[in-house]
């Protein structure tokens, strides 16, 4: 399954979610409950995968951890905040550029509409 099928996939689920819990809880109860639910179909998910730092060929554990990672392709970044800022979209693209991948989803689950409330990102390598 190519990245952009597999993020098709995940919206999908993120959007059952959403549909369910509504906006207004905790980045936390989102996470949990997409991991379930993208587990549940059957996909690999890592959830709170540590991300470490490469800094003059020493790499460093700074703290850096991706919220989920679907199919060692997608980084999937969830927030549950009054509106996405250029912090969030950074956030995100440190890391798809330090793990390599090509493509992440940024997903703020505050909103009425879940659609609004999703960034594509795509690292072109």
């Amino acid at each position: 399954m190519t990245e952009n099928e597999l993020s098709n996939k995940i919206i999908g689920l993120a959007i059952d979610v959403h549909r369910s819990l509504g906006p207004g809880l905790l980045e936390s109860a989102y996470k949990e409950c997409l991991y379930y639910r993208m587990s549940k179909e059957g996909y690999l998910v890592e959830k709170e995968k540590p991300m470490p730092l490469v800094y003059e060929e020493v790499k460093l554990d700074c703290g850096y951890r991706i919220d989920l990672l679907v199919e060692k392709k997608v980084v999937v970044e969830i927030k549950s905040v009054e509106s996405l800022n250029d912090v969030h979209l950074a956030q995100t693209l440190t890391y798809i550029k330090l793990g390599n991948y090509r493509l992440g989803l940024l997903i703020n689950f505050n909103v009425l509409i879940l659609k609004d409330g999703i960034r594509r990102i795509a690292n072109n390598l």
